[in-house]
């Protein structure tokens, strides 16, 4: 964590040399000549720390590293897999055998495969190393979050808890196939969370903010904390009052950035191929109809300069790119791994991810969002006679296939086309299939909001994202 170490660790120790390669090269043709189709090996250096702020108080700062190694074999539409941080040639061997024999098949080797070597490495690395150099210390990190909830004190009329976190990861991967695949990445997240608690007697309300970024080693010390103090006390002074909202249908605005967490959940977990190999998707054999209202185009990408959920390449080492998933309500597009492929036949698109090397990748999200229209803001809230504006989204739970019910925790109520009392207690309540035809207008106002996101290979950095939207028609809890 102390840059000198992140120099030696990663700048120094872990160039890749020719004899990495041999024994790379070693445990790739072991397997193809053990009868698998493909063989994978994923490796990993990770080194994080993360930091809490409570009140004005640093309370907890948890540094740790890790590497390790995930071997997979693939044999027709099924894949075996193995992961074990010990880098020993006899232990990567027990490894491989242990996933050669999930699949049955033997441990010895056949001298005459057809694995004909790794192509040359492709180093994405290369011009990122020095921005580690660039990244906070631990002293300047503390006192940016120690700053954060000082300015919440400071512009705050009833904080009862003011919370800040930081997150900072550096990981490097490598990605090697029997196929011929060779790559090497190095990637830098960080997150930051500002979290506060309003208290006035009996009236409560919380409100957070999260912020995160790839590959920008100053996002921490560029960042605005009083800015961010001041918008989240704004909300909370609002809220703290506010009535409990009404149940019943109605329209709804929903705002741009983290709003786009309701599209990511409900129907983008169902546009993964992971879930047409489930059998949980209602989406599966709907590509080239319409699932969408005709406003709506959604796209996933790893490309979005800085954004949190951008990679230069995926878990399985193919190149980052653009897929549209959604294309004016038509459905276009899967996001595919190499196992989706195989078993669903839909291509892949770089959207093998995981958490670490101890999963398996799987076809997953990167920055996906509902992309802009023509509208704004304004007009979108004009349309409306009688609804209610979800500024800022809280958390929720998502069926299988794609049942959803999230918290508004910040809302509005839309009277004759304006923005009027503040609201709380409000859920959005509806299912994928019934609530993409009822998104009716999109603003012009694109934003993106970073996350995680849990799922069959970890949990992941993504991006959800998209402009205000109207859905014409949507359940909301309530007292």
């Amino acid at each position: 964590m102390i840059k000198s170490l992140l120099k030696q660790e990663f700048l120094e120790t872990h160039s890749i040399d020719d004899y990495f390669k041999q024994n790379i090269e070693f445990l790739l043709s072991y397997g193809v000549g053990a009868g698998a189709d493909l063989v994978e090996i994923f490796v990993e250096n990770v080194d994080n720390i993360s930091l809490l702020v409570e009140q004005d108080t640093v309370t907890s700062v948890n540094p740790s590293i890790g590497k390790g190694i995930g071997i997979r074999v693939f044999l027709g539409k099924r894949d075996g897999f193995y992961s074990t941080n010990d880098f020993s040639k006899q232990g990567l061997i027990y490894g491989l055998d242990q996933a050669l024999e999930m699949l049955g098949l033997e441990k010895h080797t056949n001298s005459s495969n057809s694995f004909q070597g790794l192509k040359d490495l492709t180093d994405y690395s290369i011009s990122k190393s020095k921005m580690i150099l660039n990244c906070p210390t631990i002293k300047e990190s503390t006192n940016k979050l120690l700053s954060a909830t000082m300015f919440l004190k400071k512009h705050g009329r009833h904080l009862s808890v003011r919370r800040g976190s930081y997150s900072k990861t550096l990981q490097e991967v490598i990605v090697a196939s029997s196929d011929g695949t060779f790559a090497k990445d190095l990637r830098l997240y960080q997150s930051i969370g500002v979290n506060a608690l309003a208290v006035d007697k009996e009236y409560r309300s919380s409100i957070g903010r999260r912020i995160g970024n790839t590959e920008k080693p100053n996002a921490l010390i560029d960042w605005d904390a009083e800015e961010t103090a001041l918008d989240i006390n704004e909300s909370a002074e609002k809220m703290l009052y506010a009535k409990y909202v009404t149940a019943g249908q109605m329209p709804a605005i929903l705002a741009n950035k983290f709003g786009g967490v309701i599209f990511h959940e409900a129907c983008g977990h169902l546009l993964e191929t992971t879930q047409i190999e489930r059998g949980t998707t209602p989406f599966a054999k709907l590509k080239g109809n319409k699932i969408a209202n005709k406003a709506v185009t959604a796209i996933d990408e790893g490309k979005s300069e800085g954004a949190f959920g951008s990679i230069a390449i995926d878990d399985e080492g193919m190149e980052t790119q653009k897929t549209v998933l959604i294309e004016n309500g038509i459905l276009k597009n899967f996001l595919s791994d190499r196992a989706g492929e195989l078993r669903t036949g839909h291509k892949r698109t770089g959207s093998g991810r995981r958490q670490s090397y101890a999963f398996s990748a799987a076809s997953r999200m990167r920055n996906t969002y509902i992309d802009k229209g023509t509208y704004t803001p304004t007009q979108l809230i004009e349309s409306i006679d009688e609804g209610i504006y979800c500024k800022s989204m809280g958390g929720g739970s998502v069926g299988a296939t794609g049942q959803f019910n999230f918290s508004v925790e910040e809302g509005y109520l839309i009277k004759n086309g304006k923005l009027t009392d503040p609201v709380k207690g409000a859920t959005l309540i509806g299912e994928a299939v019934d609530v993409m035809p009822r998104i009716s207008m999109c603003a012009n106002d694109l934003d993106l909001a970073a996350g995680f996101c849990g799922s069959i290979s970890g949990n992941i950095n993504v991006t959800v994202g998209q402009p205000h939207i109207k859905v014409d028609s949507i359940t909301i809890g309530g007292r």
